[in-house]
Protein backbone atom coordinates (compact mmCIF):
# COMPACT_ATOMS: atom_id res chain seq x y z
CA UNK A 1 0.00 0.00 0.00
CA UNK A 2 1.32 3.48 -0.84
CA UNK A 3 2.16 5.67 2.10
CA UNK A 4 -0.35 8.42 2.92
CA UNK A 5 0.79 11.82 1.75
CA UNK A 6 0.61 14.72 4.17
CA UNK A 7 -1.99 17.39 3.44
CA UNK A 8 -1.05 20.93 4.39
CA UNK A 9 -3.46 23.51 5.70
CA UNK A 10 -3.45 26.98 4.21
CA UNK A 11 -1.71 28.31 7.32
CA UNK A 12 0.96 25.62 7.10
CA UNK A 13 1.60 26.32 3.42
CA UNK A 14 1.81 30.06 4.00
CA UNK A 15 4.35 29.53 6.81
CA UNK A 16 6.47 27.13 4.79
CA UNK A 17 6.53 29.47 1.78
CA UNK A 18 7.87 32.19 4.07
CA UNK A 19 10.48 30.03 5.80
CA UNK A 20 11.60 27.30 3.37
CA UNK A 21 13.05 26.98 -0.11
CA UNK A 22 9.85 25.26 -1.19
CA UNK A 23 9.12 23.93 -4.68
CA UNK A 24 5.44 24.59 -5.30
CA UNK A 25 3.90 22.63 -8.21
CA UNK A 26 0.66 23.70 -9.92
CA UNK A 27 -0.89 20.72 -11.74
CA UNK A 28 -3.81 22.57 -13.32
CA UNK A 29 -3.88 23.38 -17.02
CA UNK A 30 -1.54 25.97 -18.50
CA UNK A 31 -4.59 28.16 -19.09
CA UNK A 32 -5.65 28.03 -15.43
CA UNK A 33 -2.08 28.85 -14.37
CA UNK A 34 -2.17 31.90 -16.65
CA UNK A 35 -5.35 33.29 -15.14
CA UNK A 36 -8.44 31.56 -16.51
CA UNK A 37 -10.91 30.41 -13.87
CA UNK A 38 -11.86 26.86 -14.76
CA UNK A 39 -12.83 24.88 -11.65
CA UNK A 40 -14.52 27.27 -9.28
CA UNK A 41 -11.58 29.57 -8.55
CA UNK A 42 -12.81 32.89 -7.19
CA UNK A 43 -9.60 34.56 -8.38
CA UNK A 44 -7.76 33.38 -11.46
CA UNK A 45 -4.04 32.71 -11.62
CA UNK A 46 -1.58 30.83 -9.45
CA UNK A 47 0.31 31.08 -6.18
CA UNK A 48 3.37 33.28 -6.81
CA UNK A 49 6.52 31.23 -7.35
CA UNK A 50 4.67 28.08 -8.42
CA UNK A 51 5.90 25.95 -11.31
CA UNK A 52 3.37 24.94 -13.94
CA UNK A 53 3.34 21.17 -14.42
CA UNK A 54 -0.11 20.17 -15.75
CA UNK A 55 -1.45 16.78 -14.72
CA UNK A 56 -2.11 16.17 -18.43
CA UNK A 57 1.63 15.60 -18.84
CA UNK A 58 1.74 12.84 -16.21
CA UNK A 59 1.00 10.25 -18.91
CA UNK A 60 3.93 11.38 -21.07
CA UNK A 61 6.84 8.95 -21.27
CA UNK A 62 9.30 11.80 -20.83
CA UNK A 63 7.55 13.22 -17.74
CA UNK A 64 10.70 13.01 -15.63
CA UNK A 65 12.71 14.77 -18.33
CA UNK A 66 10.15 17.58 -18.26
CA UNK A 67 10.50 17.81 -14.48
CA UNK A 68 14.29 18.00 -14.73
CA UNK A 69 14.07 20.66 -17.43
CA UNK A 70 12.19 22.82 -14.94
CA UNK A 71 15.00 22.39 -12.35
CA UNK A 72 12.72 20.77 -9.77
CA UNK A 73 15.35 19.30 -7.45
CA UNK A 74 14.88 15.96 -5.61
CA UNK A 75 16.69 17.21 -2.49
CA UNK A 76 14.27 20.11 -1.91
CA UNK A 77 10.74 19.82 -0.47
CA UNK A 78 7.87 19.70 -2.97
CA UNK A 79 4.25 20.74 -2.42
CA UNK A 80 1.74 19.84 -5.13
CA UNK A 81 -1.56 21.68 -5.55
CA UNK A 82 -4.39 21.98 -8.05
CA UNK A 83 -8.15 22.10 -8.34
CA UNK A 84 -8.75 18.35 -8.56
CA UNK A 85 -7.62 16.24 -5.61
CA UNK A 86 -7.20 13.06 -7.66
CA UNK A 87 -4.99 14.77 -10.25
CA UNK A 88 -2.96 16.42 -7.51
CA UNK A 89 -2.25 13.10 -5.82
CA UNK A 90 -1.38 11.36 -9.12
CA UNK A 91 1.36 13.91 -9.77
CA UNK A 92 2.57 13.79 -6.16
CA UNK A 93 2.93 10.00 -6.40
CA UNK A 94 4.98 10.39 -9.56
CA UNK A 95 7.38 12.63 -7.66
CA UNK A 96 7.62 10.00 -4.90
CA UNK A 97 8.37 7.23 -7.39
CA UNK A 98 11.02 9.42 -8.98
CA UNK A 99 12.91 9.62 -5.68
CA UNK A 100 11.59 12.88 -4.25
CA UNK A 101 11.58 12.18 -0.52
CA UNK A 102 9.70 15.21 0.79
CA UNK A 103 6.37 15.57 -1.06
CA UNK A 104 3.21 17.07 0.41
CA UNK A 105 -0.25 17.96 -0.87
CA UNK A 106 -2.24 21.18 -0.68
CA UNK A 107 -5.95 20.68 -1.39
CA UNK A 108 -7.32 24.04 -0.25
CA UNK A 109 -6.26 26.17 -3.20
CA UNK A 110 -9.76 26.68 -4.64
CA UNK A 111 -11.71 26.72 -1.39
CA UNK A 112 -9.38 28.88 0.69
CA UNK A 113 -6.46 30.41 -1.21
CA UNK A 114 -8.44 31.90 -4.11
CA UNK A 115 -11.20 33.14 -1.82
CA UNK A 116 -8.91 35.04 0.55
CA UNK A 117 -8.00 38.47 -0.87
CA UNK A 118 -5.19 38.67 1.67
CA UNK A 119 -3.30 35.81 0.01
CA UNK A 120 -1.22 36.69 -3.08
CA UNK A 121 -2.06 35.50 -6.58
CA UNK A 122 -0.13 35.99 -9.82
CA UNK A 123 -1.36 35.81 -13.39
CA UNK A 124 -0.44 36.61 -16.96
CA UNK A 125 -1.33 40.25 -17.64
CA UNK A 126 -3.22 39.56 -20.88
CA UNK A 127 -4.20 35.95 -20.18
CA UNK A 128 -7.58 36.44 -21.91
CA UNK A 129 -5.73 36.63 -25.25
CA UNK A 130 -4.39 33.08 -24.89
CA UNK A 131 -7.50 30.91 -24.93
CA UNK A 132 -8.23 27.24 -24.33
CA UNK A 133 -10.01 24.82 -26.65
CA UNK A 134 -12.93 24.61 -24.21
CA UNK A 135 -13.29 28.38 -24.22
CA UNK A 136 -13.32 28.43 -28.02
CA UNK A 137 -15.81 25.58 -28.22
CA UNK A 138 -18.14 27.46 -25.85
CA UNK A 139 -17.86 30.58 -28.01
CA UNK A 140 -18.60 28.63 -31.20
CA UNK A 141 -21.57 26.75 -29.77
CA UNK A 142 -23.21 29.54 -27.75
CA UNK A 143 -21.90 32.78 -29.25
CA UNK A 144 -20.65 33.81 -25.83
CA UNK A 145 -17.86 32.92 -23.40
CA UNK A 146 -16.01 34.20 -20.34
CA UNK A 147 -13.96 37.34 -20.91
CA UNK A 148 -15.71 37.99 -24.22
CA UNK A 149 -17.92 41.05 -24.58
CA UNK A 150 -18.22 41.38 -28.33
CA UNK A 151 -20.82 40.53 -30.97
CA UNK A 152 -18.37 39.74 -33.80
CA UNK A 153 -15.69 37.09 -33.91
CA UNK A 154 -13.68 35.21 -36.52
CA UNK A 155 -11.70 32.00 -36.16
CA UNK A 156 -8.71 31.71 -38.51
CA UNK A 157 -6.68 28.63 -39.38
CA UNK A 158 -3.23 30.00 -40.21
CA UNK A 159 -0.79 28.31 -42.57
CA UNK A 160 1.96 28.99 -45.09
CA UNK A 161 0.84 27.87 -48.58
CA UNK A 162 -0.58 24.68 -47.11
CA UNK A 163 -4.32 24.80 -47.61
CA UNK A 164 -4.29 21.03 -47.59
CA UNK A 165 -3.71 21.15 -43.81
CA UNK A 166 -6.96 23.12 -43.54
CA UNK A 167 -8.84 20.79 -45.88
CA UNK A 168 -7.74 17.70 -43.95
CA UNK A 169 -9.32 18.98 -40.75
CA UNK A 170 -9.96 22.33 -39.12
CA UNK A 171 -12.01 23.80 -36.31
CA UNK A 172 -15.62 24.08 -37.50
CA UNK A 173 -16.36 27.60 -38.67
CA UNK A 174 -12.71 28.55 -39.15
CA UNK A 175 -11.55 30.19 -42.37
CA UNK A 176 -8.05 29.57 -43.68
CA UNK A 177 -5.45 32.35 -43.80
CA UNK A 178 -2.29 31.90 -45.83
CA UNK A 179 0.55 33.99 -44.37
CA UNK A 180 1.45 34.94 -47.93
CA UNK A 181 -1.62 37.17 -47.95
CA UNK A 182 -0.25 39.18 -44.99
CA UNK A 183 3.47 39.25 -45.79
CA UNK A 184 5.42 39.86 -48.98
CA UNK A 185 6.75 36.77 -50.73
CA UNK A 186 9.81 38.78 -51.80
CA UNK A 187 10.93 40.35 -48.51
CA UNK A 188 8.82 38.31 -46.04
CA UNK A 189 7.97 41.61 -44.34
CA UNK A 190 4.42 42.66 -43.50
CA UNK A 191 2.47 43.87 -46.51
CA UNK A 192 1.58 47.51 -47.15
CA UNK A 193 -1.29 49.16 -45.24
CA UNK A 194 -3.45 49.12 -48.37
CA UNK A 195 -2.83 45.44 -48.99
CA UNK A 196 -3.49 44.54 -45.35
CA UNK A 197 -6.74 46.50 -45.42
CA UNK A 198 -7.98 44.57 -48.44
CA UNK A 199 -7.00 41.17 -47.04
CA UNK A 200 -8.64 41.79 -43.68
CA UNK A 201 -11.83 43.08 -45.28
CA UNK A 202 -11.96 39.99 -47.53
CA UNK A 203 -11.64 37.84 -44.39
CA UNK A 204 -14.52 39.70 -42.78
CA UNK A 205 -12.29 41.27 -40.13
CA UNK A 206 -12.79 44.81 -38.86
CA UNK A 207 -10.74 46.61 -36.24
CA UNK A 208 -13.29 45.65 -33.58
CA UNK A 209 -13.70 41.97 -34.55
CA UNK A 210 -12.45 39.44 -32.01
CA UNK A 211 -10.03 37.24 -33.99
CA UNK A 212 -8.93 33.82 -32.70
CA UNK A 213 -5.93 32.36 -34.53
CA UNK A 214 -4.50 28.86 -34.47
CA UNK A 215 -2.39 26.52 -36.60
CA UNK A 216 -1.52 22.87 -37.06
CA UNK A 217 1.91 21.62 -35.97
CA UNK A 218 3.06 18.84 -38.32
CA UNK A 219 6.70 18.27 -37.33
CA UNK A 220 8.61 20.48 -39.80
CA UNK A 221 11.58 18.89 -41.55
CA UNK A 222 14.40 21.14 -42.75
CA UNK A 223 14.93 18.77 -45.67
CA UNK A 224 11.52 19.69 -47.09
CA UNK A 225 11.40 22.42 -49.75
CA UNK A 226 9.00 24.47 -47.59
CA UNK A 227 9.41 23.48 -43.91
CA UNK A 228 7.29 26.43 -42.78
CA UNK A 229 4.23 24.73 -44.29
CA UNK A 230 4.31 22.33 -41.33
CA UNK A 231 4.80 25.03 -38.68
CA UNK A 232 1.20 26.18 -38.50
CA UNK A 233 1.21 27.46 -34.94
CA UNK A 234 4.19 29.67 -35.78
CA UNK A 235 2.12 30.97 -38.70
CA UNK A 236 -0.65 31.83 -36.23
CA UNK A 237 1.72 33.95 -34.13
CA UNK A 238 2.98 35.67 -37.27
CA UNK A 239 -0.59 36.56 -38.24
CA UNK A 240 -1.33 37.72 -34.69
CA UNK A 241 1.58 40.15 -34.77
CA UNK A 242 0.49 41.61 -38.11
CA UNK A 243 -3.12 41.96 -36.96
CA UNK A 244 -2.03 43.78 -33.80
CA UNK A 245 0.19 46.04 -35.91
CA UNK A 246 -2.71 46.72 -38.27
CA UNK A 247 -5.08 47.62 -35.45
CA UNK A 248 -7.30 44.65 -34.63
CA UNK A 249 -8.19 45.40 -31.03
CA UNK A 250 -8.90 41.89 -29.75
CA UNK A 251 -6.45 39.31 -31.11
CA UNK A 252 -6.32 35.91 -29.44
CA UNK A 253 -4.35 32.71 -29.91
CA UNK A 254 -5.70 29.22 -29.28
CA UNK A 255 -3.14 27.94 -26.78
CA UNK A 256 -1.57 24.84 -28.31
CA UNK A 257 -3.26 25.25 -31.68
CA UNK A 258 -5.22 22.47 -33.34
CA UNK A 259 -3.45 19.93 -31.08
CA UNK A 260 -5.23 21.39 -28.05
CA UNK A 261 -8.56 21.21 -29.88
CA UNK A 262 -8.18 17.51 -30.69
CA UNK A 263 -6.64 16.74 -27.27
CA UNK A 264 -9.84 18.12 -25.73
CA UNK A 265 -11.89 15.68 -27.82
CA UNK A 266 -13.53 18.18 -30.15
CA UNK A 267 -14.33 17.24 -33.72
CA UNK A 268 -12.74 18.80 -36.78
CA UNK A 269 -14.42 19.71 -40.06
CA UNK A 270 -13.32 19.09 -43.64
CA UNK A 271 -15.89 21.47 -45.14
CA UNK A 272 -14.88 24.96 -46.22
CA UNK A 273 -16.24 27.73 -44.03
CA UNK A 274 -17.57 30.61 -46.15
CA UNK A 275 -15.97 33.99 -45.74
CA UNK A 276 -18.16 37.00 -45.05
CA UNK A 277 -16.32 40.05 -46.41
CA UNK A 278 -16.90 43.50 -44.94
CA UNK A 279 -16.86 46.88 -46.67
CA UNK A 280 -14.42 48.65 -44.36
CA UNK A 281 -11.83 47.70 -41.76
CA UNK A 282 -13.00 50.74 -39.85
CA UNK A 283 -9.68 52.25 -38.76
CA UNK A 284 -6.45 53.56 -40.26
CA UNK A 285 -3.71 50.97 -40.79
CA UNK A 286 -1.30 50.65 -39.05
CA UNK A 287 -2.82 51.56 -35.70
CA UNK A 288 0.40 50.44 -33.98
CA UNK A 289 3.36 51.32 -36.21
CA UNK A 290 5.61 51.13 -33.13
CA UNK A 291 5.18 47.34 -33.11
CA UNK A 292 7.35 46.99 -36.24
CA UNK A 293 10.87 48.31 -36.82
CA UNK A 294 12.84 48.23 -40.03
CA UNK A 295 16.55 48.37 -40.86
CA UNK A 296 17.25 52.02 -39.85
CA UNK A 297 15.55 51.53 -36.47
CA UNK A 298 17.37 48.22 -35.94
CA UNK A 299 20.71 49.96 -36.42
CA UNK A 300 19.67 52.69 -33.96
CA UNK A 301 18.64 50.10 -31.37
CA UNK A 302 22.10 48.54 -31.52
CA UNK A 303 23.61 51.92 -30.62
CA UNK A 304 21.36 52.46 -27.60
CA UNK A 305 22.23 51.39 -24.07
CA UNK A 306 18.62 50.86 -22.98
CA UNK A 307 17.40 48.94 -26.04
CA UNK A 308 17.88 45.34 -27.20
CA UNK A 309 17.83 43.70 -30.58
CA UNK A 310 16.87 40.18 -29.50
CA UNK A 311 17.83 37.25 -31.74
CA UNK A 312 15.12 34.58 -31.49
CA UNK A 313 17.18 32.03 -33.40
CA UNK A 314 18.86 28.74 -32.60
CA UNK A 315 22.38 28.65 -31.16
CA UNK A 316 23.75 27.18 -34.41
CA UNK A 317 22.31 30.12 -36.33
CA UNK A 318 23.55 32.61 -33.75
CA UNK A 319 27.19 31.44 -33.92
CA UNK A 320 27.15 31.03 -37.70
CA UNK A 321 27.08 27.25 -38.11
CA UNK A 322 23.79 27.42 -40.06
CA UNK A 323 21.82 30.14 -41.82
CA UNK A 324 18.60 28.49 -40.67
CA UNK A 325 16.89 28.54 -44.06
CA UNK A 326 17.34 26.88 -47.44
CA UNK A 327 16.86 30.27 -49.14
CA UNK A 328 19.33 32.27 -47.00
CA UNK A 329 22.97 31.74 -47.87
CA UNK A 330 24.88 33.85 -45.34
CA UNK A 331 25.54 32.59 -41.84
CA UNK A 332 26.18 34.53 -38.66
CA UNK A 333 24.52 37.09 -36.43
CA UNK A 334 23.94 40.80 -36.15
CA UNK A 335 26.81 42.20 -34.03
CA UNK A 336 25.49 43.41 -30.69
CA UNK A 337 22.31 41.35 -30.81
CA UNK A 338 21.20 39.57 -27.63
CA UNK A 339 20.64 35.81 -27.83
CA UNK A 340 16.97 35.19 -27.08
CA UNK A 341 17.02 31.54 -28.25
CA UNK A 342 14.15 29.71 -29.90
CA UNK A 343 14.94 26.04 -29.75
CA UNK A 344 16.53 23.61 -32.16
CA UNK A 345 16.05 25.29 -35.53
CA UNK A 346 14.15 27.84 -37.60
CA UNK A 347 10.84 25.98 -37.41
CA UNK A 348 10.77 24.89 -33.76
CA UNK A 349 10.21 26.95 -30.63
CA UNK A 350 10.94 24.54 -27.80
CA UNK A 351 12.16 27.34 -25.51
CA UNK A 352 8.78 29.05 -25.85
CA UNK A 353 6.56 25.97 -25.88
CA UNK A 354 5.44 23.18 -23.57
CA UNK A 355 5.53 19.51 -24.66
CA UNK A 356 1.87 19.71 -25.76
CA UNK A 357 2.59 22.82 -27.90
CA UNK A 358 0.93 25.22 -25.47
CA UNK A 359 2.88 28.36 -24.66
CA UNK A 360 5.53 27.94 -21.98
CA UNK A 361 4.68 29.37 -18.56
CA UNK A 362 5.39 33.08 -18.72
CA UNK A 363 7.58 33.21 -15.55
CA UNK A 364 9.95 30.73 -17.22
CA UNK A 365 10.19 32.82 -20.39
CA UNK A 366 10.69 35.96 -18.32
CA UNK A 367 13.44 34.23 -16.32
CA UNK A 368 15.58 33.19 -19.29
CA UNK A 369 15.13 36.62 -20.87
CA UNK A 370 16.26 38.28 -17.66
CA UNK A 371 19.49 36.24 -17.71
CA UNK A 372 20.52 37.95 -20.96
CA UNK A 373 19.29 41.43 -20.04
CA UNK A 374 15.93 41.36 -21.80
CA UNK A 375 13.75 43.21 -19.27
CA UNK A 376 10.51 45.21 -19.51
CA UNK A 377 12.18 48.56 -18.74
CA UNK A 378 13.96 48.45 -22.12
CA UNK A 379 12.78 48.60 -25.70
CA UNK A 380 13.09 45.03 -26.95
CA UNK A 381 12.85 44.40 -30.68
CA UNK A 382 12.74 40.69 -31.52
CA UNK A 383 14.03 39.27 -34.78
CA UNK A 384 14.75 35.91 -36.37
CA UNK A 385 15.15 35.00 -40.03
CA UNK A 386 11.99 36.45 -41.51
CA UNK A 387 9.77 37.33 -38.54
CA UNK A 388 7.88 34.20 -37.56
CA UNK A 389 9.79 33.18 -34.43
CA UNK A 390 10.21 36.85 -33.54
CA UNK A 391 6.43 37.22 -33.69
CA UNK A 392 5.94 34.43 -31.15
CA UNK A 393 8.46 36.02 -28.78
CA UNK A 394 6.83 39.41 -29.34
CA UNK A 395 3.40 37.95 -28.54
CA UNK A 396 4.78 36.41 -25.33
CA UNK A 397 6.06 39.83 -24.22
CA UNK A 398 2.79 41.47 -25.29
CA UNK A 399 0.83 38.94 -23.20
CA UNK A 400 3.01 39.91 -20.22
CA UNK A 401 2.04 43.55 -20.75
CA UNK A 402 5.55 44.74 -21.59
CA UNK A 403 5.24 48.35 -22.79
CA UNK A 404 8.08 48.72 -25.32
CA UNK A 405 8.25 45.79 -27.71
CA UNK A 406 8.57 45.36 -31.45
CA UNK A 407 9.51 42.96 -34.22
CA UNK A 408 12.46 43.79 -36.46
CA UNK A 409 10.55 42.57 -39.47
CA UNK A 410 13.41 42.22 -41.95
CA UNK A 411 15.47 40.09 -39.58
CA UNK A 412 18.47 38.09 -40.70
CA UNK A 413 17.11 37.85 -44.27
CA UNK A 414 17.19 41.61 -44.73
CA UNK A 415 20.34 42.25 -42.67
CA UNK A 416 22.46 39.63 -44.42
CA UNK A 417 21.38 40.78 -47.89
CA UNK A 418 22.76 44.29 -47.28
CA UNK A 419 26.50 44.26 -48.00
CA UNK A 420 27.03 47.34 -45.81
CA UNK A 421 25.91 45.51 -42.67
CA UNK A 422 28.56 43.81 -40.48
CA UNK A 423 28.23 40.12 -39.59
CA UNK A 424 29.75 38.14 -36.72
CA UNK A 425 30.31 34.41 -36.30
CA UNK A 426 31.65 32.22 -33.50
CA UNK A 427 30.89 32.30 -29.80
CA UNK A 428 30.56 35.91 -28.57
CA UNK A 429 33.30 37.10 -26.24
Amino acid sequence: MPQTLSELSTTQLKTRLETENLQLIDVRSADAFNGWRSNGEIRGGHIPGATSLPAKWSSYLDWLDIVRSKSIAPEKPVVVYGSDERETEVVARLFERAGYANVDLYHQFVREWTTDEGLPMARLERYRHLVSARWLNTLLTTGNADEYDNSRFAVCHAHYQNRRAYEEGHIPGAVDVDTNSLESTETWNRRSPGELKQVLEDLGITHDTTVILYGRFSFPDNADPFPGSSAGQLAAFRCAFILLYAGVQDVRILNGGLQSWTDAGFAVSTEDSPRQPVNDFGAAIPAHPEFAVDLPEARAILRSADQNLVSVRSWREFIGEASGYNYIEKKGRIPGAVFGNCGSDAYHMENYRNPDHTSRAYPEIEAFWREVGVTPDKLNAFYCGTGWRASEAFFSAWLMGWPRIAVYDGGWFEWSNDETNPIETGIPQ
